[in-house]
């Protein structure tokens, strides 16, 4: 399933559960009037970042909790994966499998998660930005809900924003790990400047840092800037002063909590640097702290 906007997926979490909460026997009248009762006991599993970094976690966090205003007997657990390892990721919604009726996980660490589906035919799950992993021959899972989404077209007009409005003509996109999602975004991003150095005329250079280049999923070399976390505030700001010092006046963000250290390098630089957000509408954090966010 593609779509060109993650806010959409909370329209659909939202319309998925409800679908899930008639399935479980919760009529109408039970799921809004606020009673004791069992309840949709529902639980979001993120990346080491958690439910509040700002992004894209505390997206899906607040579209559960959308759900959970209009069905007031549902519940909601947020459990904080430490490591961000694809593994750890998979035994941490095993560990609590048993006790949640729906598990939602956002990003692709989490697409082993087909193996505790099978083994739990009456939970659902809800995949974020990846599809299930095969188990043999098996490509589909009932019970697995799986959320993706087209970034490189995303990725592709940050690229043509960043290019056209560059003054140094050097622009960067900063990343958290290499996973797809992510190396779509870079290379949707690469492709917009590209796009614009083609029809306008321009020269604008996408900036990599070598000691930042991200390897993907198969093991191949991508390039870029990543940061290798999704919540590591402290090397995005690294990443970001590193960009500053090149010369990069507009940089792209798609690195969850760890983009939250690339703001607060652009907020702190001198000179017209600025920064466009993803995955959530971030222009609050330039009225508040600088007017460099886009």
């Amino acid at each position: 399933m593609k779509k060109s906007t993650k806010k959409i997926a909370m329209i659909l979490i939202v319309a998925l559960l409800t679908a899930v909460m008639a399935a479980c026997g919760n009529n109408e009248n039970e799921a809004n009037s606020g009673t004791d009762g069992d309840g949709l006991k529902i639980a979001i599993v993120t990346s080491p970042s958690g439910v509040d970094d700002g992004n894209f976690n505390e997206d899906n966090y607040n579209g559960i909790l959308n759900f959970i205003e209009n069905n007031p007997t549902a519940t909601v657990k947020a459990v904080r994966e430490e490591t961000g390892d694809p593994a750890a990721a998979v035994q941490a919604v095993a560990d609590i499998v048993a006790d949640y009726d729906v598990i939602v996980t956002p990003g692709f660490q989490f697409a082993g998660i087909s193996s505790v589906a099978l083994e739990n035919p009456d939970k659902l799950f809800i995949l974020i930005d990846s599809e299930p992993t095969p188990i043999g021959d098996q490509t589909e899972f009932d019970n697995v809900y799986s959320m993706m989404f087209a970034e490189q077209e995303g990725g592709f007009f940050a690229g043509m924003a960043a290019a056209l409005e560059t003054k140094s003509n050097k622009v960067a996109v900063v990343n958290g790990i290499a996973y797809p999602s992510n190396v779509n975004y870079q290379f949707g991003f690469e492709s917009g400047v590209e796009y614009v150095n083609n029809i306008f005329g321009k020269n604008v250079e996408v900036v990599e840092l070598s000691g930042y280049a991200g390897t993907d999923v198969t093991g191949a070399n991508v390039g870029g800037n990543y940061a290798g976390s999704f919540g590591d505030e402290a090397t995005g700001k690294v990443i970001g002063n590193a960009l500053i010092k090149r010369g990069v006046d507009q940089i792209f963000v798609a690195a969850g909590g760890t983009g939250n250290g690339v703001f607060t390098a652009v907020k702190e630089a001198k000179g017209d640097v600025k920064v466009i957000g993803c995955d959530v509408d971030q222009f609050d954090d330039g009225v508040n702290g600088s007017e460099n966010i886009v």
